[in-house]
C-alpha cells in the first residue's frame, strides 16, 4: 500500500527550516522594529540550553535506576555482566575510534593542523567522544565561542 498525500504522517521538517529561514531574514530586514523578536528569540535559545544542561546533569540518574530495574528482574547475573560487558567494551572501542582517530583525521584534513596539539581543537572533539552530539551542544557551541572567538550568530 502507497501512501498518498495526507496518508503520510510527521513533522514537515524542510518546511520548518525554510520558514525559520525566511522568518530571520525578514526580521533582519525589518531593522530595529524586528530587534525585539530577535531578542526574544535569542533570550528563549539561551533558556533552551539551560534546559538542556540541566537535562545532562539529572538524566544519567534516571537511567541508573531504569537500567538497576532490569537488572533485579534478570534471573542469570552472570549472562547480564558478561553481555553488558562486550556491549562496554564494543562502545568504548567505537567512540574511541571515531573520537581519537577519525575526527582528528578530519580535522588534520581540513586545516593541516595537528588536532593532538592544537588544544581548541581537542575542546571540540571530545565532547563528541564521550557522549552524543546533540547533548554536548551547549558545551560546544560555548568552546566555540570562548576559544576560537566565533561570532554569537554564526554558532
Amino acid at each position: 500500500q502507497i501512501p498518498v498525500g495526507t496518508e503520510i504522517e510527521g513533522m514537515n521538517i524542510l518546511g520548518l527550516v525554510l520558514f525559520a529561514l525566511v522568518l530571520g531574514v525578514a526580521l533582519k530586514k525589518l531593522g530595529q522594529e524586528g530587534e525585539d523578536l530577535i531578542r526574544f528569540f535569542n533570550s528563549f535559545n539561551e533558556a533552551t540550553m539551560v534546559l538542556v544542561s540541566w537535562i545532562m546533569w539529572y538524566v544519567p540518574i534516571g537511567i541508573m535506576f531504569l537500567v538497576g530495574s532490569k537488572i533485579v528482574e534478570m534471573e542469570d547475573i552472570v549472562l547480564l555482566v558478561t553481555s553488558l560487558g562486550k556491549y562496554i567494551f564494543a562502545s568504548v572501542l567505537g567512540h574511541f575510534i571515531h573520537g581519537g582517530i577519525i575526527l582528528p583525521l578530519i580535522y588534520f584534513a581540513s586545516t593541516r593542523q595537528n588536532p593532538y596539539l592544537h588544544p581548541d581543537a581537542l575542546c571540540l572533539i571530545f565532547p563528541l567522544f564521550f557522549v552524543s552530539s546533540s547533548a554536548t551542544l551547549p558545551s560546544m557551541i560555548k568552546c566555540i565561542e570562548e576559544n576560537n572567538r566565533v561570532d554569537k550568530r554564526i554558532s
